[in-house]
């Protein structure tokens, strides 16, 4: 395998099995790579998917946090060192992404992705549920202009597990998500929250809602407890076929509590 390799990169085995980088028209040689690691340019000889990461910001040279920084080992920044892969084709000898647990594929992201909102993923709702950075990312082949998402939009991210609520949006009364003007990500956090139901805002439901509604804020003349505790005692926030996204019709909204 790992002859296979040299023959079709143009280089040579060494005697430990390391390619051996060859300078060529005056170029200068490939930088020796640590023990372990055969770099990226070997990798690519038969993973042509690697390609795919051009124009990425995985593949983005000039940022220190980069796989393709200087710095860093390419292809093995997350697949981790590739020589023993190289010198047996063992699949298990390498890291792939589809045959790791969710907790694995999460440590591996978590590496470098742990600032703004990715900083809460351990410990959030879709962590503790078994979900993966790449159950909605792709690094390869992402769909969307931005995340590097699998699909071209985030409501059609979210609706692959969350399809009672994608269901409540085609209601008649519904969040303005079909019309684009909002989207799952406008109201929740996906990565992880230290508020209810990875809310972007406020501790409560109605800390949420008053961002926006900000006139139902209150104070009131006459207080509604069921307002004050929750917005969605009487709104559906994600749709509804009745006025004002309302739970129920009238009057049996009211006939609820009195």
């Amino acid at each position: 395998f790992a002859a296979v390799i040299a023959a079709r990169a143009g280089g040579t085995i060494s005697a430990d099995s390391t390619p051996a980088p060859q300078a060529t028209g005056g170029q200068a040689a490939a930088p020796a790579q640590p023990p372990g690691y055969v770099g990226s340019d070997t990798c690519v000889v038969c993973h042509t998917e690697g390609d795919s990461l051009k124009g990425t910001p995985h593949a983005q040279a000039n940022n220190p946090r980069s796989p393709a920084a200087a710095a860093a080992h390419g292809c093995e920044s997350c697949h981790g060192p590739g020589q023993a892969h190289v010198d047996t084709g063992d699949k298990t000898k390498i890291k792939r992404f589809t045959a790791m647990s969710a907790k694995d594929v999460n440590t591996a992201c978590l590496t470098c992705h742990t600032r703004s909102s990715h900083a809460d993923f351990e410990g959030g709702m879709h962590s503790a549920r078994n979900v993966s950075c790449a159950t909605c990312h792709s690094v390869h082949s992402p769909k969307s202009e931005r995340a590097q998402l699998k699909t071209v939009t985030a409501v059609e991210t979210c609706q692959t597990c969350h399809k009672q609520e994608a269901m409540k949006v085609k209601k008649s009364g519904h969040m303005p998500v079909r019309e684009g003007k909002m989207d799952c990500t406008t109201c929740h956090t996906p990565h992880g929250s230290n508020n209810v139901r990875m809310l972007k805002t406020g501790n409560t439901l109605n800390e949420m809602c008053a961002s926006c509604h900000a006139e139902k804020r209150g104070p009131f003349l006459h207080d509604h407890a069921a307002g004050r505790e929750n917005c969605a005692s009487c709104h559906d926030p994600h749709g509804s076929n009745n006025d004002r996204m309302l739970v129920a019709k009238d009057p049996m909204l009211c006939q609820r509590c009195h």
